[in-house]
């Protein structure tokens, strides 16, 4: 068996947390399809996906606060 397939074998493998945070940046932004809100589902750890959205809501308000800083 190739590499490749050998690591397309083990979908349910976990994601990290760098791969976390990649899945909930594109939730952020409401483009996430069916097929991958699913695999993630299962392979997502609920610590990571607690921690990535309070990281993910935290940068998003500091960018909203340099924005509004930088226009008023």
């Amino acid at each position: 068996m190739s590499a490749m397939a050998d690591r397309d074998g083990h979908k349910d493998d976990p994601v990290g947390f760098l791969g976390t945070m990649k899945s909930i940046g594109w939730a952020f932004f409401g483009v996430r399809g069916r097929s991958g809100h699913e695999r993630d589902v299962a392979r997502l750890k609920p610590q990571h996906v607690i921690a990535a959205g309070l990281l993910g809501a935290f940068l998003f308000v500091m960018i909203l606060i340099l924005v509004i800083a930088s226009v008023t």
